[in-house]
């Protein structure tokens, strides 16, 4: 009887583990046609040191939560896509620490999550590479456009 209910358990643990696994979503990448990116004018290689590499700066250019959220669930249709929009960051093509535009809709899009935070730790490493001089500001926005135009 012990051996049963033994056998029983595994069944259990296993059907736990591979029965009620969470279906694994599909990438989802910027769109090149919706989402092409834009710079912002006023960031140049020029004054790298007096906009995205000061501390802070983006919080200067950030547009609104009431823009971005109304933004997103536009762009939810457009690209298809439905469920919460909590589960989505309205995330910017080419980010502010790399000198995007803040409010044009071509360098927004809806970023799922858990892969906008990741892209995040992204864009920080681009940004201070940027500043320390080892990449160009326009070597380092091909970048991110290439990576989520590829991968999300």
């Amino acid at each position: 009887m012990r051996d049963v209910l033994v056998a029983a358990a595994v069944v259990l643990v296993l059907a736990a583990l591979f029965v009620h696994r969470p279906a694994s979503q599909p990438t989802i990448r910027a769109s090149q046609t919706l989402t092409p990116g834009a710079l912002n004018p006023g960031v140049t290689q020029a004054n790298i040191h007096e906009t995205i590499c000061v501390r802070g700066w983006t919080r200067t250019v950030r547009p609104p939560v009431e823009y971005t959220n109304a933004l997103k669930l536009k762009q939810m249709r457009q690209y298809g896509l439905s469920g919460n929009p909590a589960d989505f960051q309205e995330d910017h093509l080419i980010s502010l620490e790399l000198g995007g535009d803040p409010r044009d809709p071509r360098n927004l899009w809806p970023e799922p999550y858990p892969r906008a935070a990741k892209v995040d730790t992204i864009e920080n490493e681009l940004n201070a590479k940027v500043c320390s001089g080892a990449l160009s500001l326009a070597d380092a926005q091909r970048k991110e456009s290439a990576l989520k135009h590829a991968q999300g």
